[in-house]
């Protein structure tokens, strides 16, 4: 289990993409710099998306953790 406390969950279980990418930039912008967005998708695609968006937008993407079918994301805010 992640050792990260985040300052903001976004439960984006059951949604496809590109919904949980989506979710996440506005919850991103709803943050401050540094502050720590946790992101729980079910969405396979989400491996690849998240941290393609992280790379894009330049968001630090901290920890990706797997447990009980659910993908866990941990993203700083740039």
């Amino acid at each position: 289990m992640a050792t990260i406390t985040p300052d903001k969950t976004l439960d984006a279980s059951g949604l496809n993409c590109p919904l949980p990418v989506l979710k996440t930039k506005k919850a991103l912008e709803e943050l401050q710099s540094g502050q720590v967005l946790e992101i729980i998708t079910t969405d396979p695609g989400a491996k690849a998306d998240i941290p393609a968006f992280c790379n894009r937008t330049g968001h630090q993407l901290l920890e990706v953790v797997e447990e009980g079918g659910k993908i866990i994301f941990y993203v700083r805010k740039k």
